[in-house]
């Protein structure tokens, strides 16, 4: 979980940005696991929602490169 001064710091470069310029998020945590990791339901909710609505999602499957990677230089 993020300590309670984290928690707010991923929502204000955002909102400098809202609407003007774009920002990159990437995250291994499917989006209805941030609630656990974040650990404030209503921190949460602000972070999602600046971020999720105007989202281009790429969701990657397959194995994991550094996987593959690994298992070639055995």
């Amino acid at each position: 979980k993020m300590e309670t001064n984290d928690k707010t710091s991923p929502v204000t470069p955002e909102k400098d940005r809202n609407g003007r310029k774009s920002i990159i998020v990437t995250s291994q945590l499917p989006e209805l696991d941030w609630y656990d990791a974040i650990g404030d339901t209503t921190v949460a909710d602000a972070i999602l929602d600046r971020i999720v609505h105007t989202a281009h999602r790429i969701t990657l499957t397959g194995e994991s490169v550094r996987k593959l990677k690994a298992f070639k230089g055995r």
